[in-house]
């Protein structure tokens, strides 16, 4: 609970809240059904009383939250859900990064059983996490692990992505859980990168493999298998430098490790993780698909949730590739980074305690 707490507090800082849309799209249609109510006419004079009237009684406080939904007490506005509600919230839906085909698809599920009735801020977003919550349960997997050794984890993904953070948080966590790592520095490009990955080596008791600046990664993964294979390491974890997935020389280098890591072990990488920043949006979607044609990518972690993303294109990437999310990140702490849970993270997407 500790980590949705922090999911839901920091997911979403920008002016463009799924939760706060929501409530927006509920309120001005509950506005428009007054508006356009028939006038009623003009009461009658009421009779004179034979008494003076006793003092207005209080009126009895509205029934809300959980008890009061249970009870069909939710007071607050509503809104007829019809084709006009169904557009703006697939709108709604595209603009929080959700896609058109993940936003047409969740929006129709939502119709199928509730067209026509009317529905509150908190019964549409009930509703809609459900959806959200059905697409992602069966990519919610944690990295799964496996006899042989050493295991293989090649971190990909583009520049900025967040890729030396979370290998220094998986390393650590996997430490911590009494794992033997090694972590193999294959960002041999940019020596912050090395340096970053060293720090993170020394705060949880893990060896830094690294090369001289510019070395060939591909030799440096081969290396990296040949020394922990040696030393008996349950995992190892290689860091790749961050390349955009339009520049095919690049991509071509990263196919090459590839290459020179299966010379060494026809089976590895036993994982290929990609990372990505969750404020990139749809273009998540592409790099998805060119780092697995490439890196045979066999599962997903998004970082940068505390940030201006609007986070629908997790679900985006649920609903079109179907590849498991072992994790998300919030922050930069090493318990910012946590097992992905559907159920906390729709909540937290559309604003549910």
């Amino acid at each position: 609970m500790a980590f949705f707490r922090k999911l839901r507090d920091r997911m979403f800082k920008s002016s463009s809240k799924l939760d706060q849309g929501l409530e927006a799209l509920i309120e001005d249609g509950a506005e428009e059904a007054v508006e356009e109510q028939a006038p009623v006419a003009a009461p009658t004079p009421a009779p004179e009383p034979v008494a003076a009237p006793s003092a207005p009684t209080a009126p009895a406080p509205a029934k809300t939250g959980i008890l009061g939904r249970l009870t069909g007490a939710d007071t607050g506005p509503k809104r007829t859900l019809d084709d006009d509600m169904l557009e703006e919230l697939e709108d709604l839906l595209v603009a929080s990064d959700m896609g058109v085909e993940t936003a047409q698809r969740v929006a129709a599920n939502i119709a199928q059983s509730h067209l026509g009735q009317r529905v509150s801020q908190t019964q549409i977003k009930e509703l809609l996490a459900r959806e959200i919550t059905r697409i992602m349960e069966g990519v919610a997997r944690p990295l799964p692990l496996y006899p042989k050794k050493p295991q293989v984890v090649l971190v990909v993904g583009v520049n900025g992505s967040g890729k030396t953070t979370t290998i220094g948080k998986l390393a650590s966590q996997f430490k911590a859980a009494g794992k033997n790592v090694v972590i193999a520095a294959g960002d041999t490009f940019r020596a912050a990168a090395v340096e970053q990955l060293q720090v993170w080596g020394q705060r949880a008791a893990v060896p830094v493999l690294t090369a001289p600046e510019g070395s060939d990664p591909a030799s440096l993964a081969y290396e990296a298998m040949t020394k922990a294979e040696a030393e008996g390491a349950d995992l190892l974890m290689i860091d790749t430098a961050g390349r955009l997935q339009n520049r095919s020389d690049l991509m071509e280098e990263l196919a090459k490790i590839v290459r020179v890591i299966r010379k060494k072990d026809p089976d590895a990488p036993h994982n290929t993780l990609l990372v990505l920043d969750a404020t990139t949006g749809q273009n998540a979607v592409t790099q998805v698909e060119i780092f697995k044609q490439i890196a045979d990518v066999s599962g997903l972690v998004m970082t940068k949730l505390d940030g201006t993303a609007r986070g629908g294109v997790l679900v985006a990437l649920a609903d079109k590739f179907g590849l498991p999310i072992h994790a998300i990140g919030v922050g930069e702490q090493i318990d910012d980074l946590d097992a992905f849970d559907p159920e906390d993270f729709a909540k937290a997407l559309v604003g549910l305690e």
